[in-house]
């Protein structure tokens, strides 16, 4: 009897999997070329781009989403959003999802970023004359080919030209073509601004109760500390790759949130931030000049280089898929290359897996070193680092964590405590 009611249970679960399928089927059936280009735009931070490319249909779009785990019978509301934001209402129904409960639960579980949602929302204002006005403005910085106003979009995006914080290009583009979406534009600023607020200050366990935090800062008082009394903080550099060039290297959705939260951060400090979006090996060595030689370091405390990306042991990947050993970067600001911040802290964070292994849950009873890992190899080494900290998210051999709506665990801790617990 046991083994009976096993099949039929198996058969029901069989059965509630090709009902859903079938009503993907139906859901397929209403949505035409265009609606299926305005998925892959939305999906193109959940997906990569370059799998989205080979959708022809929506059905090809929901395969995607349900290997990645983004669509599931029991939780299918992140097609209800796709739906509701392309306005195909009559099409919730077959998620068991009405207009009303779709927007009721957007607050807390909205997918789509605003970023995205700006965009798309843009697309939706730009009639072709608008957007051959746009081309023309662009002059020969985009090429010369047949485009929709989100192929346009994107191309700028891939091309580093608008970020969620870099709105400029947008502005002066619609300012001088389409006035009325500027409205848009300050409406995101604003959403976008609300929400930054609200996440530094959303309802978190503290580590440390206020005494001790007081007892904390009055004790630093007592002991050697670097002085923090130049004309400026410093500068902050921020690596942020998010798409790759390279096939081996996916694209790294939510790393912009991260972006976010240390440019965010690190202004509230009094840092002049420097962001450098999908960056090449070639332009990663020109970053590293510009700044080992940069005149502003004799005037700041402090200099601040942080580094989103893909790695492996020891080091960090380009945006087209070159190694960089971390060694090499910090060795641009030793006191022989870098004269300017001699004496000064230099801050390094690393947000990239350095290998491939999941770290287990074991007890351990002391910090004990590998003898193996305690000399890394010559080329590797770290060349006079006085006055260096060196942050990895990781540690060698291991992968790192990143959600892809809310950014990674040790970049968001990292601009939490920092918000916490630094004096300015």
């Amino acid at each position: 009897m046991a083994s009976q009611g096993q099949c039929l249970s198996s058969s029901s679960d069989k059965n509630r999997k090709v009902n859903f399928r079938e009503r993907l089927l139906i859901i397929d059936s209403q949505l035409g070329v265009k609606d299926v280009e305005k998925l892959k735009f939305l999906c193109q931070d959940f997906v990569s781009h370059k799998k989205l490319e080979t959708c022809s249909s929506a059905l090809d779009i929901f395969d995607l989403l349900l290997a990645a785990d983004l669509l599931r019978e029991e939780d299918s509301f992140f097609l209800a959003e796709l739906l509701y934001i392309l306005e195909w209402i009559s099409l919730l129904r077959h998620l068991n999802y009405t207009k009303q409960q779709v927007e009721s639960l957007l607050p807390t579980q909205r997918k789509v970023s605003l970023f995205r949602n700006l965009l798309y929302e843009l697309s939706e204002g730009i009639i072709p004359e608008n957007l051959q006005s746009m081309i023309f403005l662009l002059g020969d910085s985009i090429p010369k080919i047949p485009m929709t106003s989100l192929g346009l979009l994107l191309y700028l995006e891939k091309q580093g030209k608008i970020d969620e914080d870099n709105l400029t290009s947008l502005e002066y583009l619609c300012g001088k073509t389409v006035p009325k979406l500027v409205e848009k534009i300050e409406k995101y600023k604003r959403e976008k601004g609300n929400k930054e607020t609200e996440s530094l200050h959303q309802g978190e366990e503290e580590l440390f109760s206020r005494s001790d935090t007081t007892k904390f800062l009055r004790a630093l008082q007592e002991v050697a500390v670097y002085r923090m009394h130049g004309k400026h903080r410093g500068h902050c550099v921020i690596v942020n790759n998010h798409r790759f060039t390279s096939t081996s290297l996916p694209d790294r959705p939510g790393t912009h949130k991260d972006a976010e939260s240390l440019k965010r951060v690190f202004q509230w400090l009094g840092f002049t931030v420097h962001t450098h979006v999908d960056v090449t090996k070639g332009r990663m060595d020109e970053v590293l000049q510009e700044q080992k030689s940069h005149p502003g370091h004799a005037d700041g405390d402090c200099f601040v280089f942080c580094v989103l990306t893909h790695g492996k042991d020891r080091m960090v990947y380009s945006s087209d898929g070159v190694p960089i050993p971390i060694g090499e970067i910090l060795s641009h600001f030793t006191a022989q290359q870098c004269p300017g911040l001699v004496g000064k802290p230099k801050l390094f964070f690393i947000q990239a897996c350095q290998g491939e292994a999941i770290q287990p849950s074991v007890p351990i009873e002391a910090d004990a070193l590998n003898p193996e890992d305690t000399f890394p190899p010559l080329e590797y080494r770290i060349p006079i680092t006085v006055d260096f900290l060196l942050g990895l998210s990781t540690v060698p051999g291991y992968l790192s964590f990143r959600h892809m709506e809310e950014g990674s665990w040790y970049i968001q801790s990292l601009c939490k405590h920092l918000k916490n617990f630094v004096l300015r």
